[in-house]
């Protein structure tokens, strides 16, 4: 039997997969198989953190509603993250990172140099491509298109 962290470690109870449908279905219309298949990510863990539901939760909704609806879901189970704010997770030089502040400085100055690629669909292919270039130009790095 999964079972959930809460605050702490100390605080676990069994995971109850109709109480979480529950929740879930005043938000929108999940289908048990559904929350199945999305939990199946978490099946090699015997535990976990109650943040991780939400999570799950907000992709439900906002497959099924809208992002909108997803938000006000997090908006009411916002409580099991740090004061309503969660870390930016990142995935820098083929690690998942929140911030860099346990880096050596080799592996900062690796972070710096690195060429930052801008997903901005409002710019031109023309002008992302000048971009691209002043920005490897700055770093030192190659850059070829």
């Amino acid at each position: 039997m999964k079972k959930i962290i809460y605050r702490s470690p100390n605080e676990v109870e069994n995971f109850d997969l109709k109480r979480f449908e529950k929740s879930l279905s005043r938000y929108a219309k999940v289908s048990e198989k559904e929350v199945k298949e999305a939990l199946k990510e978490f099946d090699q863990y015997e535990t976990m953190h109650v943040s991780c539901l939400v999570e799950v939760g907000m992709k439900l909704i906002a497959e099924k509603a809208d992002e909108q609806t997803a938000k006000e879901y997090f908006k009411e189970h916002e409580v099991w993250f740090d004061e309503g704010k969660f870390e930016r997770l990142r995935r820098i030089t083929g690690y998942l990172v929140g911030t860099l502040d346990r880096w050596n400085d080799a592996k900062k100055a690796e972070e710096h140099a690195r060429v930052k690629h801008s997903v901005n669909s409002s710019v031109d292919d023309a002008t992302r491509l000048v971009m691209l270039e002043t920005q490897a130009m700055e770093h030192n790095v190659a850059y070829n298109h």
